[in-house]
């Protein structure tokens, strides 16, 4: 239980102040392993190894890192049972839910405009190894 006298009493966040602490936040929920991770998390409990087959690329390391800093910003909660060998769980918060209806849309973007980005960065960079060579002459 958390007293009154323990809370931290926080200033309005100012996300575009380069001093403010709200800037963690912006950074933990918009990272590339904590979007995928909360994707995965919003069909329901996922076991450690289950997140680690779906988020292919990501190290055991960043798994556990990013599951911890989810957990302690009060995203997803773990849930450990009590069995040999040992089972771990992880799912969305309440408030977690309310994150992962805010990164759905995210994920459906890239999905939906993969192809465009794609084009429009080979277009870029096309004409900048052009640039670059004009300058280079």
């Amino acid at each position: 239980m958390i007293l009154k006298s323990q809370m931290i009493k926080a200033d309005k966040p100012q996300p575009f102040s380069a001093n403010c602490p709200s800037r963690e936040i912006l950074e933990l929920i918009g990272g590339k392993w904590s979007l995928l991770i909360l994707c995965l998390l919003k069909a329901g409990p996922q076991r450690t190894g289950s997140i680690m087959r779906s988020v292919q690329g990501i190290s055991q390391k960043m798994l556990t890192q990013t599951l911890r800093d989810l957990e302690r910003s009060g995203i997803v909660t773990r849930k450990s049972y009590s069995e040999v060998p040992p089972r771990v769980e992880y799912s969305l918060t309440p408030l977690g839910e309310t994150l992962s209806v805010l990164v759905l849309p995210f994920e459906q973007w890239v999905v939906d405009n993969y192809e465009q980005v794609i084009v429009a960065q080979a277009r870029f960079d096309a004409l900048h190894t052009e640039d670059s060579k004009n300058q280079d002459a």
